[in-house]
């Protein structure tokens, strides 16, 4: 009875998908990469929030966020997207897979969505003091 339990609790604590672990191995190097070998500070502090990669290994999604900004948003979006070449050159010999994926960089906007929520969270709480 142990035994078919333990089972039953390693078939739930079983890895993750390849492709989430690529994921996070690609948000590291790409990380590591911003630091070491390309200057973003023109646009401001730039992180890598999250990557999304298809199943078939051709193409990550790269979220990012901007604090302290130095340009519009879109205009680091064009930047960051312009730099996907140089991005690679350094990604593939760090990533061991037979293809390097396509890179997509896109502005993450959850953290102005939860600032938005906040506000409104605290103007309802004000609000409800009067």
């Amino acid at each position: 009875m142990r035994l078919k339990r333990l089972k039953e609790h390693l078939k739930t604590q079983l890895p993750y998908k390849r492709t989430q672990r690529v994921g996070e191995q690609i948000h590291k190097i790409l990380s590591d990469i911003a630091i070491k070998y390309i200057d973003l500070s023109s646009f401001g502090f730039v992180t890598f929030t999250n990557v999304n990669i298809s199943p078939d290994f051709q193409f990550a999604k790269i979220y990012f966020s901007v604090y302290q900004p130095k340009k519009e948003t879109n205009e680091i979006e064009t930047g960051l997207n312009n730099l996907t070449k140089v991005f690679k050159k350094y990604l593939a010999p760090q990533l061991h897979l037979r293809v390097t994926p396509d890179l997509q960089f896109i502005y993450d906007e959850t953290l102005e969505y939860s600032e938005k929520i906040e506000e409104l969270i605290k103007s309802m709480k004000d609000r409800g003091t009067e």
